[in-house]
């Protein structure tokens, strides 16, 4: 955790008004000019939910160099909350030192852009934060994504049933921002009233860098209910950057209490939309060049979610034609048949078509909210990266493991990973997976996302024993992994009876660094998974943004297929014993949530 030294009362200046008030007019950061031709360098800034990074890539899209900064988060509950000032000051210190690490000059990054986690930020008329904490901390004027504080007004919201729901998977997530816009007001009343500009957190990052209050397609088609679909006919227009909002519902946010963001044409919640990478306002202000150690003037391109920067940086990772690889993966030209997991903390699940697919349970149908013109479905996990830790970590063997791990200079889950291959051959099972035999695990341990969309759910594990010892961990850590695979299974599955016809899993994010994360993914699910050869595709993702503003490419689109490549590919065991296997887990692995149901079932009627 990052603490923060800025007091409640700093005040935080609009880019303009900050303009003003230094009277700059150009950026006075200076860097040592490399004994070589300048380079055309792209800059990709990803706000995660523990850290700030920057990466900076070249016209092939491999990676310069990357910094991270960690930022502070406030966790209380339910209620999970962040400072947009501390951020904005990690995000300035992560680019400053990635351009130092790769002996970057200013002038030769060309284009930059932001992605965030779907966090919603507060501000008042002047810029200045505008808190959304019972605190009443001005600091914490963040709602962070994973916060489930709005579960009550999620359910109020769905029982209206809104047609703008069926665009989100017949229900709205209590992670999405109206549920969280509708406690505020029920909650924080001065808050409310204070608050002149509500923004997604990636939004949020390219208006502070450029004073421009254009959001992005993505962000408010996937999280805030707004109809992209509406700019359809707009579609033809390349020259067109800003597009007056034309897709919000206004009888679904009167409906539902939120009535006044309607007022001065939606002013508080986008007056205008654009396709991700869209250049905004004139580049960045003087006054965040200053900040940022780069030019004014550099062209920022409209933003993205994290994981749908992902998805950008990854979608297009396909082996060559004629390569080995190529030839084993089925229809892998069709970019349709493909499904990218963001492997982090959570995982999201992106696919898109070119028709639109109604799942019930998972997000979407989005136009142009990732790739612009075709339709993005959106699954996920609540939490993955984050069970994974949970697990290990709250495990009474977890404090010598990490010893251990240290000693030999690797990860804590590498060496799980290595007792597991070991535990193989001491137990004589046929194949590393029926380790897992007697025990099955349930990740719903910060609800269902998809493709059931029942924020109440709950985990299971079922099968322990008295047995606190490091091996039972290292199971408890594998049918975890399983458990989360199986998750993916689902998802997939539910998909493709619903339209979709994904046969080729692509992965990127922490988790994905894992191999027996990703081997057990591939056996479980029954796809290959290809890895993308530049493993920082959120990084990537988000700098392409940068790429597609500065005018290098024609669209977004173009720039992936010239920026994303492939790396390593892994398949699933042939071994009908290994299928066979996770089948049955997998049947067991459904019946623990309709058990679950029951179980509620019976506890609300012993309670009525």
């Amino acid at each position: 955790m990052r603490s923060s030294s800025l007091s409640a009362t700093t005040p935080f200046l609009s880019p303009a008004a900050a303009d003003r008030r230094s009277g700059s007019s150009a950026s006075s950061f200076e860097m040592t000019t490399p004994a070589r031709p300048p380079r055309t360098v792209f800059l990709g800034v990803d706000v995660g939910t523990g850290s700030a990074r920057a990466g900076l890539f070249d016209t092939k899209g491999r990676l310069l160099g990357t910094h991270s900064s960690p930022i502070q988060i406030w966790k209380e509950g339910d209620c999970v909350e962040q400072s947009s000032t501390d951020i904005w000051h990690a995000v300035c210190a992560a680019v400053k030192e990635a351009c130092s690490l790769a002996n970057v000059a200013a002038e030769e990054v060309v284009g930059l852009g932001f992605a965030a986690t779907c966090s919603l930020v507060a501000v008042d008329a002047d810029g200045s934060p505008v808190s959304v904490s019972w605190s009443g901390d001005a600091r914490r004027n963040i709602i962070v994504w994973m916060d489930h504080r709005a579960v009550n007004q999620a359910e109020r919201i769905n029982a209206n049933n809104s047609p703008v729901l069926q665009y989100c998977g017949g229900s709205v997530s209590p992670e999405m921002q109206a549920p969280k816009l509708l406690w505020v007001k029920e909650n924080l009343q001065e808050s409310w009233s204070m608050v002149f500009r509500w923004m997604d957190l990636s939004d949020w990052l390219a208006y502070r860098a450029t004073g421009d209050d254009t959001r992005s397609l993505c962000t408010t088609v996937c999280k805030w209910t707004y109809l992209g679909h509406a700019h359809m006919q707009q579609v033809n227009d390349k020259g067109s950057r800003n597009m007056e909002a034309c897709g919000w519902d206004d009888v679904f946010w009167e409906e539902i209490g939120l009535g006044d963001l309607i007022d001065g044409h939606h002013a508080k919640i986008g007056r205008s939309v654009a396709f991700p990478g869209h250049p905004m306002g004139s580049g960045l202000t003087p006054t965040a060049a200053k900040e940022l150690g780069l030019l004014a003037g550099t062209p920022v391109g409209t933003s993205l979610i994290d994981a749908h920067a992902g998805g950008v940086g990854v979608m297009e990772s396909v082996p060559n034609s004629g390569s080995q690889d190529n030839n084993t993966l089925p229809d892998n030209g069709a970019i349709g048949n493909r499904m990218v997991l963001v492997c982090g903390t959570s995982t999201c699940h992106m696919a898109v078509s070119e028709s639109k697919l109604f799942i019930p349970g998972v997000w979407g149908p989005f136009w142009s909210a990732m790739v612009p013109e075709y339709w993005l479905t959106e699954g996920g996990q609540s939490a993955t990266g984050a069970l994974l830790d949970h697990l290990v970590e709250n495990h009474k063997a977890a404090p010598l493991l990490s010893n251990r791990a240290a000693a030999q200079h690797i990860s804590l889950f590498e060496l799980l990973n290595r007792m597991l291959e070991s535990m193989v051959h001491e137990v004589k099972v046929p194949f590393l997976s029926a380790l897992t035999e007697n025990i099955h695990i349930l990740p719903d341990f910060h609800g269902n996302r998809s493709p059931i969309a029942d924020p109440k759910s709950k985990g299971t594990i079922c099968g322990l024993t008295l047995d606190s010892s490091e091996k039972q961990l290292a199971l408890l850590y594998l049918a975890a992994i399983q458990g989360i695979a199986y998750g993916t299974r689902h998802i997939v599955e539910h998909c493709n009876s619903h339209g979709h016809k994904i046969n080729t899993l692509l992965a990127c994010g922490g988790l994905a660094k894992n191999p027996l994360y990703l081997q057990e993914h591939a056996n479980i699910v029954g796809c290959s998974i290809i890895l993308p050869k530049e493993n920082e595709s959120v990084l990537l993702g988000s700098a392409i943004l940068g790429a597609v503003a500065s005018k290098q490419y024609p669209s977004l689109h173009d720039a992936m297929k010239a920026l994303n490549a492939a790396g390593q590919v892994i398949h699933p065991s042939k071994d009908p014993k290994v299928k066979k296997y996770h089948d049955a887990k997998y049947q067991i692995f459904r019946s623990l949530y309709e058990q679950q149901l029951s179980y509620r079932s019976i506890m609300a009627e012993a309670l009525s």
